[in-house]
């Protein structure tokens, strides 16, 4: 019984967050599949750690913060020989409602450029909304580290976006 409804909570979970959680790992890796594999990586630690995560004060950045260790650890790791192969539209389902495809592609292009570290604090301070502080917090690093590596980083990725942002904004 007590497992049952341990399972019912994750799953409820697992709907509340999933979306969200597969956007910031589709920011993060730049690749539809290695984001399927780090949400599904994620949420396989969420499940074993489920009781912690769920006393948390917040389960949802417990996870998120799951998800970023999951892709640091990853990266630092570079030992996947998985190849993905073609799918269809009825393996993976109706494609995610984006306003310019074209742009949605230049941009994660444009973040894929930036190293594992420098992509996180793009990812949790723009697109997760994070303070300063709470993206130190999440990825274990200082509060000027993480200035530095987002300045750095978009000062990067400006000379990707701003033709982009020429071509779509005439």
């Amino acid at each position: 019984m007590k497992a049952d409804r341990q399972a019912e909570e994750f799953a409820a979970f697992v709907r509340e967050t999933g979306t969200h959680l597969h956007h910031a790992a589709m920011l993060l890796t730049g690749d539809h599949h290695l984001a399927e594999d780090l949400t599904q990586a994620t949420y396989a630690k969420v499940f074993v750690h489920w009781r912690r995560v769920q006393s948390a004060e917040s389960p949802a950045a417990y996870a998120r913060t799951m998800l970023l260790n999951t892709f640091l650890s990853h990266r630092r790791l570079r030992r996947t020989g998985e190849r993905p192969r073609d799918l269809t539209e009825a393996d993976i389902g109706p494609p995610l409602a984006v306003p310019d495809p074209d742009l949605r592609v230049d941009l994660l292009a444009a973040l894929a450029g930036l190293a594992p570290l420098d992509r996180a604090v793009v990812v949790l301070r723009y697109w997760e909304d994070h303070s300063v502080a709470e993206t130190a917090a999440h990825l274990g690093i200082s509060e000027s580290a993480v200035r530095t590596r987002a300045r750095r980083a978009l000062q990067r990725l400006r000379p990707l976006i701003d033709p982009i942002s020429e071509r779509t904004h005439p």
